[in-house]
């Protein structure tokens, strides 16, 4: 029996150009215990109604979870998720490994790749290149493009600047070389106040960044887990926010509801400002996903652009 080609992803960026809506994406990651795994099936099988455009998978610091990145891909589409975007780093890997890598997920019919340095590997402070490997997005980016010319690629970015970044001008600099070494859509970091996000698509534009520019947002869980994010990501924790979690205490269920509220109410400011999609940082969780569905069921109801 001849065995069959793979499914071939359809571009993201093909998606964002012809949105009559913005789209929805989830960011899944790879888990480290079997209790872990457990915890990504539910969320796997509970989000699956909730119809999102596409979905991510992390490559885990230091390129520690590649194997079970592709793993979780795979998954995914036998649940009917798609297209499905793995992400892949420089870290760990000379540039004919990622050659290799970049043939493998094309051979498997992925054709969205989000596109990153990624973080130093565990134990260990800096970034170092790889022996024969990239320093950096832009150079994995013009790598991917090299070798595949149709693949979809993503880059991210961040609202409140690089915390290695010496100022908002080298950010933005690095940012448009990654633009124009192939990215099709840039994804953001997390931000917990909207400004961040428009004044930074605006200073985008005055730089000559004319692709789609998707806001990422992860709902507060609890004050250590939005603290510890916000310190390694250089976001700003609103006092606001710190203090409703503050308040909960030890009552975590308490603290997961002022969160997801919180993210609520930025879905919702955003929404009405028609941004090209929603990318949501949902921890492997169903609960994180509600807020999308309740700003939606907000706006629906009243036709208001703000929930207080």
């Amino acid at each position: 029996m001849k065995n069959e080609s793979p499914a071939v992803d359809p571009s993201i960026s093909d998606l964002l150009h012809k949105r009559t809506r913005p789209l929805l994406s989830y960011e899944f990651f790879p888990p480290k215990s079997e209790k872990g795994m457990n915890a990504l099936q539910e969320a796997i099988e509970g989000l699956l109604n909730s119809s999102p455009d596409f979905v991510t998978v992390t490559y885990g610091a230091g390129g520690s979870t590649r194997n079970l990145t592709f793993e979780i891909a795979a998954l995914l589409r036998r649940f009917r998720y798609g297209p499905v975007m793995p992400h892949l780093t420089c870290v760990g890997n000379s540039a004919e490994e990622l050659n290799a890598i970049a043939d493998q997920i094309h051979a498997e019919g992925y054709r969205n790749i989000m596109t990153l340095r990624g973080d130093p590997p565990k134990g260990q402070e800096n970034f170092e290149t790889a022996a024969g490997g990239l320093d950096c997005a832009r150079d994995l980016a013009k790598l991917l493009k090299a070798r595949h010319s149709d693949f979809c690629l993503g880059v991210a970015a961040y609202p409140e600047g690089h915390p290695e970044s010496r100022g908002a001008s080298e950010d933005m600099d690095y940012l448009k070389s990654k633009v124009d070494a192939g990215a099709s859509f840039i994804t953001t970091q997390l931000f917990l106040e909207n400004h961040h996000y428009y004044r930074f698509v605006e200073r985008c534009e005055k730089a000559g960044i004319e692709i789609p520019i998707l806001p990422g947002i992860m709902p507060a869980l609890s004050l250590a887990q939005i603290k510890r994010i916000t310190a390694m990501c250089g976001a700003t924790l609103p006092n606001p926010l710190a203090e409703k979690l503050v308040s909960a205490g030890d009552d975590a269920e308490a603290a997961m509801n002022s969160g997801i509220l919180w993210c609520t109410e930025q879905i919702i400011d955003l929404l009405k400002h028609d941004v090209p999609g929603i990318h949501l940082y949902i921890l492997n969780q169903i609960r994180p996903a509600m807020a999308y569905q309740l700003a939606q069921t907000f706006i629906e109801m009243t036709g208001k652009g703000d929930a207080s």
